[in-house]
């Protein structure tokens, strides 16, 4: 399954690490980390303004090998890969379990 972060980036969902507020994620450390790994070559911008504005960045993403920045907020992106995931359990689930579960709902 992929996660869609903004201007046409996909990546797959498995190797999301973390899905962080840059806001929130201000301290100098986190600041000293997201300078090294951009030094480094690891970080990818969803596009040219983006990476020229860092007003609009509002979320970054780490993954097991690159770090994404995106104009999407960390809660839009998080129901985005909660509402992949959940297709992803309906699809896995036998139809007899899924029909059970719907009874019980409507009890």
């Amino acid at each position: 399954m992929f996660l869609h972060i903004g201007d046409d980036v996909i990546i797959p969902m498995k190797e999301i690490v973390a899905i962080l507020d840059l806001n929130l994620s201000k301290s100098e450390t986190t600041g000293e980390f997201l300078q090294i790994v951009a030094d480094e070559g690891f970080v990818e911008f969803p596009n040219k303004e983006i990476e020229d504005s860092s007003e609009k960045i509002k979320t970054f993403i780490m993954t097991t090998n690159k770090i994404y920045y995106s104009s999407i907020s960390t809660s839009t992106l998080l129901k985005r890969a909660n509402n992949v995931l959940s297709n992803l359990e309906l699809r896995t689930k036998p139809s007899t379990e899924i029909k059970r579960e719907r009874r019980k709902g409507r009890s």
